[in-house]
């Protein structure tokens, strides 16, 4: 039986916006939610440190500072592990669910076959999140109470910032597993930057994370093995003026990734990335901007 109180969470997500706008940056942390529903973990079957291990921890926190720089910070509070929002509205695993599932509702892309739907079926390394198949009306309920809403504030602060700029850049922040699956032949970066191969961002917006990563210390990589999820290829629109970019920093920088204990060195990758907010603040994101400049 699907409970509605589930979804009550309050707020679901926020945006947190400076008194003023001082540039046409938009941050955006959709996976670092911690707020998990006790009707939720009812349903589970795992313990909450391994239900943690898809959750962006402290990634809202590391770009908190942008706010005070004018610059906006969304922020999701719901888990990852219940509605991921940087998927496509209805990526629906139908073993998942007991019930017909809409007839519009993608059931068969890779993201689905792995798992990772709007509504994940396992975190991690494959562990199955749930002890028994969820209603669909459930699944649907927390779409349209969860996911939609969210996705409604970011186009309008999207669409906000394009008006008062003539342009925009979307920054997604995410944080990854330090230790690389074993089908994976490297070992993980400090940074990746997702820019969907060229196709989300103007060249010049990566081109920069990279030199003031690397400035800073990093080793950065671009698009391997993460090149953007669909907040960056869908909202990514260069050709519209608004940009998007995807940022995944390695966990062990920051975090004890089995206490989830924050660690010394997280203030150093704070002040770090407000380097990099700054950097990118000052792009000349409106149409007709000289990129060229930027890039330099």
């Amino acid at each position: 039986m699907t409970d509605p109180a589930i979804c009550d969470i309050d707020p679901a997500f926020e945006a947190l916006e400076p008194v003023e706008m001082r540039a046409a940056v938009i941050f955006n942390s959709p996976h670092s939610g911690r707020v998990y529903p006790p009707q939720f973990l009812r349903q589970v079957r795992l313990d909450m440190a391994l239900l943690r291990r898809s959750e962006d921890t402290a990634v809202d926190s590391l770009f908190a500072g942008v706010v005070e720089r004018g610059m906006p910070l969304m922020r999701v509070h719901f888990p990852r592990s219940m509605v991921d929002v940087n998927r496509e509205p209805y990526e629906l695993d139908p073993r998942m669910f007991d019930g017909r599932l809409p007839t519009f509702a993608n059931t068969r892309s890779m993201r689905v076959a792995g798992g990772l739907g709007t509504i994940p079926r396992v975190v991690g390394e494959a562990q199955e999140i749930y002890a028994r198949r969820l209603p669909v009306d459930e699944a649907l309920m927390r779409i349209e109470t969860l996911y939609k809403p969210y996705h409604r504030a970011l186009r309008r602060l999207i669409s906000a910032t394009h008006r008062a700029f003539g342009g925009a850049l979307l920054v997604d922040c995410h944080s990854m597993p330090s230790m690389a699956p074993v089908r994976e032949d490297r070992p993980r970066a400090d940074m990746v930057i997702g820019d969907r191969y060229g196709t989300s961002c103007a060249p010049a917006v990566g081109d920069l994370i990279e030199a003031v990563l690397r400035e800073c210390g990093y080793n950065v990589v671009r698009n391997k093995p993460y090149a953007g999820g669909f907040i960056t290829e869908h909202y990514g629109q260069p050709q519209t003026g608004v940009h998007a970019v995807q940022i995944e920093i390695n966990r062990a920088l920051y975090m004890d990734e089995r206490s989830y204990r924050l660690t010394d060195h997280f203030p150093q990758l704070q002040a770090d990335m407000m380097v990099l907010a700054e950097a990118l603040a000052r792009l000349p994101l409106e149409r007709g901007g000289d990129w060229r400049i930027a890039a330099e």
